[in-house]
């Protein structure tokens, strides 16, 4: 992965479908030092926790009886959650809080957050990188990053 120049300043997400941190890095771009601005936690069971009826059936005038696929309560959740954080970064680029950001979070949470993003917030985007690092240290961030970290 290329080197990605974070300023001071700039700020890093790092989120899935359930947890989001946003970093600010307090170093320099060759030596970042990621701190804690906000952690978002969403409780999001299992969709077998969620729902307890069973898929419905129907039957059609010509063929055999189908079921209907179950709701997937886990993933609509996820989405709403990807759709709440990239209401929060549009809000914070809107009131200046950073010049740039660089966005970590899995394939399908980018492409939920992309779908809520502002003009503005799509401006100031450095970089996506396409990895789960929730569970990360800063440090670990800060090396995915490709700079060693504080």
């Amino acid at each position: 992965m290329a080197h990605v120049k974070i300023k001071h300043g700039d700020w890093v997400f790092v989120g899935d479908g359930r947890k989001a941190l946003l970093l600010r890095n307090e170093g320099d771009p060759d030596l970042l030092d990621l701190r804690r601005v906000e952690v978002h936690e969403d409780d999001n069971p299992p969709s077998r926790e969620q729902g307890t009826d069973r898929p419905g059936r129907t039957t059609m005038q010509v063929g055999p009886r189908s079921a209907i696929e179950a709701t997937d309560w886990h993933a609509i959740e996820e989405e709403r959650f990807a759709a709440t954080v990239a209401e929060r970064l549009n809000r914070a680029a809107e009131q200046g809080k950073f010049r740039h950001i660089v966005i970590v979070a899995p394939p399908k949470v980018l492409g939920e957050l992309r779908r809520e993003y502002s003009k503005k917030l799509q401006g100031m985007i450095l970089a996506e990188i396409d990895k789960d690092l929730t569970h990360h240290t800063t440090a670990d961030i800060a090396k995915v990053l490709g700079v060693r970290g504080v």
